[in-house]
């Protein structure tokens, strides 16, 4: 049953001749524009005309996709940020690492030279720990009687004297430094050939020439070496450089000398596992006494004698 609105409300075309005539009105728009472009300039123009609409059109996508976007973003980089910190930390550890490799390597390369020029065999240590005695100057190695370490020897840098041992462990043993209170070196200076002998300060840190004359020829910058009486150090080490004299009213004057072992910074030691041999002491001479018959005939004759003097 087909439906038609009342006379009344009827006016224009049908629907059916509508729809006909748009399809026509499309085909012919088609058919020019793909056959002689002739819409491309309305179609820029619609173009142009509805780009801001467009464009507005599109402002909460875009600004949704904006701030999805910067999180991501932003997470992203804190990301890359915490990587490269830690990369940084371990960076930095490395080349600390490198660069106290690089400080060992060195200083044992100045020990072998050391070890070279220094006459005897001797023996490479690592310092370990401090001693625990705070009022003392102490140190411990890692070498002990199974390496070969006995009491009494000399332990040197490659710039000078040390200290000496005092105390020896299966496996370590005890180094006492020349600046300890209870040490004493014979030493000589380098440059006028004086003997004395090198006490330690204690804390200080420094050594002290004892019982030296005021007019002694000892001034600022002497080098002190071993003179070697002592039958312990070698001759011919160095040990300290005199930093302060006082020339004093009394009978002694006071010198104060800085130690040149790089005691504080270097890790490594040479060992001299063989002291210098002193020929021994010679025998002592027997006094022999004048008998008392010779000693009764020598007051004989001496009164005889006497008168012919004036003769």
């Amino acid at each position: 049953m087909e439906y038609s609105p009342p006379p009344l409300f009827k006016q224009g075309a049908s629907a059916r001749f509508k729809m006909m005539v748009f399809a026509a009105i499309s085909i012919a728009l088609l058919f020019a524009d793909s056959r002689m472009d002739a819409l491309s300039a309305v179609r820029k123009g619609v173009g142009f005309v509805l780009y801001p609409l467009q464009q507005a059109a599109l402002l909460p996508r875009d600004a949704v996709n904006g701030v999805g976007s910067y999180f991501s973003t932003l997470s992203s980089l804190q990301k890359q940020v915490n990587d490269l910190k830690q990369q940084q930390i371990a960076s930095s550890m490395q080349m600390q690492q490198a660069q106290l490799y690089q400080a060992e390597n060195n200083q044992l390369r100045k020990l072998l030279d050391a070890k070279e020029r220094v006459p005897g065999k001797s023996m490479l240590a690592e310092i370990l720990y401090d001693a625990r005695d705070v009022f003392t100057r102490k140190v411990i190695l890692n070498r002990g009687t199974q390496q070969g370490v006995q009491l009494g020897l000399p332990v040197i840098d490659n710039q000078g004297v040390v200290g000496q041992v005092t105390r020896v462990f299966p496996f370590t043993s005890e180094v006492t430094l020349l600046t300890d209170k209870e040490q004493a070196i014979p030493v000589q200076v380098l440059r006028s050939g004086l003997r004395s002998v090198a006490y330690g300060r204690g804390q200080s840190g420094t050594l002290d020439l004892r019982f030296m004359a005021p007019n002694a020829d000892v001034q600022v910058g002497d080098i002190l070496i071993t003179s070697g009486i002592d039958g312990v150090y070698p001759a011919g080490l160095a040990v300290a450089r005199v930093t302060q004299v006082e020339n004093s009213s009394g009978a002694f004057g006071r010198v104060v000398c800085q130690p040149l072992a790089g005691i504080e910074r270097n890790t490594q030691l040479l060992i001299l596992t063989s002291v210098p041999e002193i020929p021994p002491r010679p025998p002592e001479e027997e006094v022999v006494k004048p008998s008392k018959k010779k000693k009764d005939a020598k007051d004989a004759a001496q009164p005889a004698a006497t008168p012919a003097a004036p003769a």
